[in-house]
């Protein structure tokens, strides 16, 4: 069964953010979609004959690469919101992260500085549902240095594709506009 694509038309006119640029990024999130569909195509009818061939090892370890990157950008779209609402005090969100960082404002300091840093990639909060730790990761590449068995509760997309058309090189200025659009009421859903 083909994977099926979502659609996020709804974040059309998300302060901050074109519609130009929303588009193209939902074009790019359409592409990794009809590519992981492909790739399960392709390995369903390569058979049994083509285990240990170069073919058959290329194209399963460009699986992740496309699973991933329909995953991460599906949990990008799905956490941000056109009715933000800083998250409550009182909510388990806001009062998990205040006890592990010190303070809401401590943590999003770290987040910020990740999503700052040079380099393309993604910045997501985990929560390690094991120990219940939460931990602010810098990922390379969609299939590299995922935190094994954690949730992501928080993901910012700080590939180009994500702000460069809208803000140029002025990433911090982007980072400012994806806060302001978190939602955090989906955020917490995931804790």
């Amino acid at each position: 069964m083909a994977y099926e694509q979502k659609n996020f038309e709804h974040l059309l006119g998300l302060p901050g953010f074109s519609d130009t640029l929303l588009k193209n990024h939902f074009a790019l999130y359409s592409g990794y979609v009809k590519n992981f569909n492909a790739l399960v195509e392709i390995i369903k009818k390569m058979g049994a004959d083509k285990y240990g061939t170069p073919e058959f090892a290329e194209v399963n370890r460009r699986l992740g690469w496309e699973f991933n990157g329909v995953r991460m950008h599906e949990l990008y779209f799905e956490n941000l919101t056109k009715s933000y609402k800083p998250p409550e005090q009182s909510s388990r969100i806001y009062r998990k992260i205040s006890e592990v960082w010190g303070s809401f404002e401590s943590w999003e300091k770290e987040f910020r500085a990740l999503g700052a840093m040079r380099g393309i990639g993604w910045v997501v909060l985990y929560h390690d549902k094991a120990t219940g730790q939460l931990f602010n990761v810098w990922i390379n590449e969609h299939d590299v240095g995922h935190f094994a068995g954690c949730t992501p509760l928080l993901v910012m997309d700080v590939f180009e594709h994500a702000y460069l058309s809208d803000y140029g090189l002025k990433r911090a200025d982007y980072i400012n506009a994806f806060m302001n659009v978190v939602d955090w009421v989906r955020v917490e859903q995931r804790l």
